[in-house]
């Protein structure tokens, strides 16, 4: 298993984290539930900070470094200020309340 980080500041960006909200709930979220090899998703805010970023689980290398859809570079207007890839040294579910994991966040309440 392959993690993939990517963060970007929205200093200096025109777009704001609730325009990246809408853009979740309307069109990044569906098309990332088409991604082969992504095991898990999560999109990251930082309101205080200007902060926007992801958190990716891949199955492979391969599919980690393949072409994702998406427009938030689009949106943002530049690449990440961190894009890293990890090795998955280990992992683990603990104890909790929601079983279902997708469209949970801000984006949908």
């Amino acid at each position: 298993m392959v993690v993939r980080i990517v963060l970007w500041s929205l200093a200096d960006s025109k777009t704001t984290i609730e325009e990246l909200r809408r853009y979740l709930r309307d069109e990044s979220v569906d098309e990332f539930a088409q991604v082969d090899g992504l095991r898990f998703k999560a999109w990251l805010s930082d309101a205080a900070g200007e902060r926007w970023g992801a958190f990716y689980l891949f199955e492979t290398l391969e599919a980690a470094e393949a072409p994702l859809p998406g427009r938030a570079r689009e949106l943002i207007g530049k690449d990440p200020d961190v894009a890293e890839v990890f090795d998955l040294e280990a992992s683990v579910e603990g104890r909790y309340a929601e079983e279902q994991l997708s469209r949970l966040g801000l984006a949908f309440e």
